[in-house]
């Protein structure tokens, strides 16, 4: 008989064979190097162990959801991002999946999750999980090869190069700092300030003090971040967390995440510009954004940056009897980024 029940001690060897088993060694690997950073150092985690199904002593299901704190307009609440659970074979189809995403669920006060398999989606329609939407992108190009595609053939690429130079050449044209930015190992307790004066006036968002940041990116073991600052009498005005990988045709350097107060357009452009001369340094052909919040978005296209197709599909549902379905229709001030949760990962 299936039991639903909570991770154990001794169930670290049990849950890793399920994940080589169903999922490969290439996710029990990943496994093995997050487990500590995840389930141990997250500064949200605390008592929320992953959900298990149980049949006898083996195990035959299992869904690891991240917890995260959830800004609502400066009230604060528990997340956890779901997270596609991992079934045996022989138990797909038999309610399994709806099980463990089911008890996730019931204990966060905010459900979220992205990029997920159609099945799982299918799970949170029957939640009543509002409808999944897009996390917008946005691209700047920085040379030549920025809008080269690798599903075209090298002489449409190299055509579509020559026609858009001089396009790229106006939009990538490098503009001068006017405040101090500086790269830090980790973030101090000053940036608990800027969190608490940014969250207000975001509708939605995950908890973004220096305990979260600093666990979140400055000891992430699976990427390497680079976390700039922007400073002004000591204080943090802003930050942005940016990271370089290469790509078929080409280099990219995705800004990952980045936070200033909303309105404060000056120091989201210095942030901006900080991080154009860093993906130069890189010799990176383009960076890529992906945010959600509207105001956001605007300086970023003021500062050479258009929206492409978004690859990401975002879905959230606050578990609160009193939220009208009405709060979901308006996500302008809600801010959510690569970074967020386990979208980068």
């Amino acid at each position: 008989m299936a039991v639903l029940d909570r991770y154990r001690a001794d169930d670290r060897r049990a849950l890793e064979q399920l994940y080589r088993r169903v999922a490969g060694p290439e996710a029990a690997e990943r496994l093995q190097l997050t487990w500590q950073w995840e389930r141990r150092q997250n500064p949200a985690a605390r008592q929320a162990a992953p959900w298990l199904v149980r049949e006898g002593t083996a195990l035959i299901g299992a869904c690891a959801a991240l917890p995260v704190r959830i800004s609502m307009a400066g009230r604060e609440l528990s997340g956890a991002w779901l997270s596609d659970p991992v079934v045996a074979a022989e138990r797909d189809r038999q309610g399994v999946h709806e099980q463990l995403l089911r008890a996730w669920h019931r204990e966060a006060e905010v459900t979220l999750a992205a990029g997920v398999a159609d099945t799982t989606r299918a799970v949170l329609d029957r939640l009543r999980v509002p409808r999944a939407i897009p996390l917008p992108c946005v691209v700047k190009p920085l040379s030549r090869r920025a809008l080269r595609r690798p599903d075209w053939p090298q002489p449409v690429n190299r055509l579509v190069s020559a026609v858009t130079l001089p396009f790229v050449k106006v939009v990538a044209r490098q503009r001068p700092l006017r405040e101090s930015v500086e790269v830090v190992h980790q973030l101090d307790d000053s940036a608990d300030q800027l969190w608490k004066d940014a969250a207000a006036p975001l509708a939605l968002a995950v908890r973004r003090d220096a305990a979260y940041l600093n666990w979140r990116f400055a000891r992430a073991p699976h990427a390497r971040y680079t976390i700039a600052v922007l400073r002004r009498s000591d204080a943090v005005a802003g930050y942005a967390v940016y990271r370089h990988a290469h790509e078929p045709r080409g280099k990219v350097t995705h800004l990952v995440d980045f936070l200033a107060v909303p309105g404060d357009d000056r120091a989201v452009k210095t942030l901006l510009r900080w991080v154009d001369r860093e993906a130069r340094a890189a010799d990176s052909d383009k960076i890529r954004c992906h945010v959600l919040h509207a105001g956001f978005r605007k300086v970023l296209r003021r500062s050479g940056y258009f929206r492409v197709r978004p690859i990401i599909a975002l879905s959230i549902k606050v578990n609160d009897p009193s939220i009208k379905r009405t709060f979901y229709d308006t996500t302008a001030d809600w801010h959510f980024t690569l970074g967020d949760g386990s979208i980068d990962h």
